[in-house]
């Protein structure tokens, strides 16, 4: 519908580039650019290096969103392009321009606002309208995150936010140009269609040997079969381990003893009654021993007539909130008061009257009233649940102080992964058709980790069978190789494609006399009206293309109509070529509706050009340089 997007495809990529590339590189600060940037860079910006290793973790990246996107349908070959690389060097270079003007602007988002998002989202907040930190943790855990992680990320939205947000909402677009606008889309012209097919033509093709020939020379790239192993390889790793290890009932006994918060149900609730003797925060040492004074007067009436606790709260309390009922809090749980009041209201036993507690507020006198007993799961619901937390506490250590047996000994008995196997009874996998850029879907264990795949294709380890180095692909969990068969890159030969090569070459030369038939047809038809041969006549806008190709319907609604009937030719491609007959053209029917959201995609459009004007001023302030044949070079991929 909106031929600017199709006109202005590269804006559109580099902006898509600049939004989902990953956020180390506006930010850094990650273990998987640990090492990025000790080699030599394919761009440059301001003197800082975009290096290959960075430039490649981008380009997985995008490989990875596009797998997911397309599944089955997947081909790397999508990104082995010039222009789709360059379109993810663009996104590079933009994200460490905008990196400078963050910096530049002093942008900074402040803890307080992190906490006050985290806490606004929902599903994180108790009953009693606490946070609910272990919801939190264990949520970020089923993502591989961690609580720093996730407010690191948040903090960089944030920024970018502030950053772009002005640029990006001070898009305006004058009704009038939206209204012009909608009435092109709703305009319908009355049409008939004169197709002429590729397949009609292809009777009439002769394809000789040295064409086919010819097409598979010059379509190498077609044919290329990328360098590919097949390796074995092991995972050490916590959760390997853990497999291994064992769990005594006296062990499991003596966990759930002492851990017994991991199983509660329902916390312990106290209620307790309380006078606070205020002291303001930067008070002398004299107004804090006034204050202690008068605190250790009411603690001994409260003492001798506990009867009264609340009468002397009422008339000496500190504490607004409580002093109208007498100093009641009703009940609470540890989490709710500040640590040195709750660690006293949880020690007496009801009735007691506590020494002085100090807080921050200043001096309490606590009493307990009412005790809510928590309630924790028995032993046997979760002996399981505490017998595997064992294992793996136990794998844990057991993975910390081998680590280095295990590194070592890979490189002690380099030709083979089955000592190190047998010593660590790890079981030894297999992978077959790895190449550089991965395997089409996602491989398990982590195989297709880029930092595994660069180790497993090193020149020692492929000419000289040598295990590979142990490789981190995930936290705690280490991957060593070993090649069993390298497959060099090669070409698949001419016998073995020359059925689909003459399928094509048969096509393309049918398009071409279907193509090069409908142009005379076209002169023709201009010369002399006709319908012979069209289809019936039927109305067709931008918004009603009944089914006609897109690329034809563009030029079918930007061909000159001021003289009717008007004819218009396109060529599609290998499917040949189409004339339309243009005869009568009406304005269409307005929708308030439509014309209101197609205002909002033309303001949206004008936001995406403000924000690439922006992203091209701040290049143009950048001292940019760029390694053309790093970006031209061609990525070998599983075909």
């Amino acid at each position: 519908m909106f031929e600017f997007i199709r006109t202005h495809q590269r804006l559109m990529q580099i902006l898509l580039a600049v939004l989902i590339l990953p956020s180390f590189v506006l930010f850094g600060n990650t273990d998987a650019l640990r090492n990025i940037g000790k080699e030599a860079g394919i761009a440059t910006v301001n003197g800082a290096p975009i290096s290959q290793a960075e430039f490649d973790l981008a380009l997985r990246d995008q490989l990875d969103r596009m797998r997911q996107a397309y599944g089955p349908q997947f081909d790397a070959k999508m990104l082995n392009t010039p222009e789709e690389r360059q379109n993810i060097l663009d996104g590079l270079i933009a994200r460490k321009t905008m990196a400078v003007d963050i910096e530049r602007k002093k942008l900074l988002i402040s803890d307080a606002t992190i906490r006050d998002y985290i806490s606004s989202l929902p599903g994180l907040v108790k009953a009693d309208g606490h946070f609910d930190n272990e919801q939190y943790t264990r949520l970020l855990s089923m993502q591989g995150m961690t609580p720093a992680m996730f407010e690191q990320r948040q903090r960089q939205d944030m920024v970018l936010q502030q950053l772009l947000g002005p640029v990006r909402d001070g898009a305006f677009v004058p009704k009038t140009v939206a209204d012009r606008f909608s009435a092109i889309n709703e305009q319908e012209r009355e049409v008939q269609m004169l197709m002429l097919k590729s397949d009609d033509f292809a009777s009439r093709v002769k394809v000789t040997d040295e064409m086919l020939k010819a097409y598979y020379e010059k379509n190498a790239a077609q044919f290329e079969i990328p360098e590919q192993i097949n390796a074995e390889y092991v995972v050490f790793s916590a959760d390997t381990l853990a497999a291994q290890q064992t769990a005594s009932d006296a062990e499991v006994q003596d966990f759930y003893k002492n851990n017994q918060k991991l199983y509660t149900i329902k916390e312990e609730q106290r209620r307790a009654s309380h006078i606070l003797i205020a002291v303001a925060k930067g008070s002398s040492a004299a107004d804090k021993a006034k204050a202690k004074a008068k605190a250790e007067g009411i603690l001994a009436q409260a003492r001798k007539n506990p009867e009264d606790f609340g009468k002397l709260a009422a008339a000496n309390s500190d504490d607004p909130g409580s002093k109208e009922k007498n100093g009641d809090l009703d009940f609470f749980d540890r989490e709710r008061m500040v640590p040195e009041f709750s660690k006293v209201a949880f020690s007496l036993k009801q009735g007691d009257i506590s020494d002085l507690v100090e807080t921050e507020f200043g001096f309490h006198i606590i009493t307990v009233t009412g005790i809510k007993p928590g309630s924790v799961k028995p032993l046997d619901e979760v002996k399981t649940q505490v017998a595997e937390e064992i294992k793996k506490q136990k794998a844990a250590k057991v993975y910390a102080d081998s680590l280095e047996a295990f590194t070592n000994m890979l490189e002690d008995q380099g030709d083979s992964l089955k000592p190190v196997a047998d010593k660590f009874k790890l079981k030894i996998e297999t992978a077959t058709g790895l190449t550089r850029l991965g395997k089409p879907v996602a491989a398990a264990n982590g195989v297709d980790n880029p930092k595994f795949l660069k180790a497993i294709f090193a020149d020692g380890v492929v000419k000289k069978k040598h295990n590979t180095e142990a490789v981190e692909v995930a936290p705690k969990v280490m991957l060593a190789g070993h090649v069993v068969e390298y497959k060099a890159a090669s070409r698949r030969p001419f016998d073995e494609v020359k059925a689909a090569i003459q399928a094509q070459v048969t096509l393309t030369e049918a398009a071409a006399l279907a193509e090069k038939e409908g142009i005379a047809k076209l002169a023709a038809l201009k010369a002399a009206d006709s319908t012979a041969g069209f289809t019936e006549a039927k109305m067709v806008s931008r918004l009603k293309n009944q089914d006609i190709p897109t690329a034809a319907l563009v030029d079918l609604m930007r061909a000159d109509v001021q003289k009717l009937p008007a004819f218009v030719g396109t060529s599609l491609g290998k499917g040949g070529y189409v004339i339309f007959r243009v005869g009568k053209v009406v304005a269409g029917t307005p929708d308030k509706e439509r014309r209101a959201s197609e205002a909002q995609q033309l303001a949206n459009m004008q936001s995406s050009q403000n924000l690439y004007a922006y992203l091209e001023l701040l290049k143009q302030r950048s001292k940019v340089t760029v390694n053309k044949a790093a970006v031209t070079a061609p990525v070998t991929a599983t075909p």
